[in-house]
């Protein structure tokens, strides 16, 4: 859909909405007022350490997770994560995480949209859910979405002060944090998987076959 398409649509909608500019932002006030009344609903237990929970329910999707202390330890961490499942130490990385000292590390990176041919992309991560071990990554130009699902391996950078208790707190910080929704949210869960022949899972049908993350405790 072209953007001209879009905006006729969005725009007739509006119209038959009786929306306007002087009305649309008391309309979207009201919108918030009516999800902050609503009362959540019974929740599981994730405990005090949100980190913990998370990797718990990561590592039970398929996903792999090192902890390091601080951002300049993520270069060596992936290093050495890409050394032991016997891949080249070459990557397309989102430009929110291209500063970080990949080549004193030994990583070659290419900040820029994932291609066919690239096999590893990593980006960075706009808040990770504890209940789940789900990656919460939101589009924009520094976090081409490509990054995360065209390469057979995607690392993913999470800063422990970016995780939050379930996917009620991961909304409201993209609320919060971005106003508007962006273009794309996407919801990792692990590896890419099906089960659609004989209900047997295979791993890396529809995207990334590894999925592994760097936590990084201080920022």
């Amino acid at each position: 859909m072209t953007m001209n398409a879009r905006e006729d649509i969005l725009g007739r909608i509006a119209a038959r909405l009786n929306r306007s500019p002087e009305n649309a932002a008391r309309a979207r006030e009201r919108i918030r007022e009516w999800i902050d009344a609503r009362r959540a609903g019974p929740r599981p237990e994730v405990g005090d350490d949100l980190a913990a929970n998370f990797v718990r329910r990561a590592c039970a999707l398929s996903s792999t997770v090192e902890t390091v202390g601080r951002l300049d330890e993520v270069p060596p961490a992936v290093a050495r994560y890409l050394a032991g499942i016997a891949v080249a130490p070459a990557a397309v990385c989102t430009p929110q995480v291209a500063e970080l000292a990949w080549a004193g590390a030994g990583v070659r990176v290419e900040a820029r949209a994932a291609r066919d041919e690239d096999l590893v992309g990593i980006t960075g991560c706009f808040c990770a859910i504890a209940d789940t071990g789900t990656l919460m990554l939101c589009s924009s130009r520094a976090s081409p979405a490509a990054v995360s699902l065209l390469p057979e391996t995607h690392v993913a950078i999470v800063p422990v002060s970016h995780i939050v208790p379930f996917m009620e707190e991961a909304w409201a910080l993209v609320r919060r944090e971005l106003g508007a929704l962006p273009r794309a949210v996407n919801f990792v869960s692990g590896p890419s998987r099906t089960g659609d022949i004989e209900q047997t899972i295979v791993l890396g049908a529809h995207g990334p076959y590894r999925v592994h993350i760097v936590l990084v405790r201080e920022v």
